[in-house]
């Protein structure tokens, strides 16, 4: 016998005995599946047209017609005029003054005036009550000249006991040498405080 055969095929037996067929491996299971989230949509608010910010500009209230408002804003904001010390002649501011009023009082012919005239603390009270009356008299004088009915003026004279200013000084008696316009409105004189 031949051992060289057997011997080949001992071999090959005991070689496929100790092949081992390959075991199938399970495939892996299959990955979850991806879910995408839903898609997300953040909501930015729309931005905001505003309307640009413009500020309103407040009228001045103009003053009724006819009104002692009216009447102090057309005489340039004062009903007085100031004389110089020991006088009774209107200075050129007192003129340009007595002309606004002039030409409010024409175009308001039912409206009456009280010219009064005032003087400073220095003086007798007598003297500065004629100096009132002068002054007082000079306005008058002035208005008339400018068209301004008489009918529409009374003037009188406080001289040095009405003051608008208590200071007794240069500044102080300058105020006090003055006379002053009220209107006569509704059966009472009308003055501004100034």
């Amino acid at each position: 016998m031949n051992i060289k055969p057997l011997a080949i095929s001992f071999s090959i037996l005991a070689l496929s005995a100790c092949a081992s067929q390959p075991q199938v491996q399970p495939a892996p299971p299959p990955p979850p599946p991806v879910v995408e989230a839903p898609a997300v949509i953040e909501e930015v608010p729309a931005p905001v047209m505003q309307e640009p910010i413009v500020e309103e500009q407040i009228l001045p209230q103009l003053p009724s017609p006819g009104s002692l408002e009216d009447f102090i804003l057309s005489s340039g904001g004062d009903t007085r005029v100031y004389f110089d010390y020991d006088q009774y002649s209107l200075t050129d501011t007192a003129i340009a003054t007595l002309r606004a009023q002039s030409s409010w009082l024409k175009s308001y012919s039912d409206v009456n005036i009280l010219v009064e005239g005032n003087a400073d603390e220095r003086g007798t009270r007598e003297y500065n009550l004629a100096l009132g009356a002068r002054r007082a008299a000079s306005v008058s004088s002035f208005l008339v000249s400018q068209g301004v009915s008489p009918t529409q003026i009374t003037a009188l004279s406080w001289g040095k006991e009405r003051p608008i200013d208590a200071r007794s000084n240069e500044d102080g008696w300058a105020r006090n040498r003055n006379s002053n316009t009220k209107l006569m409105m509704e059966g009472e004189y009308l003055e501004f405080k100034n």
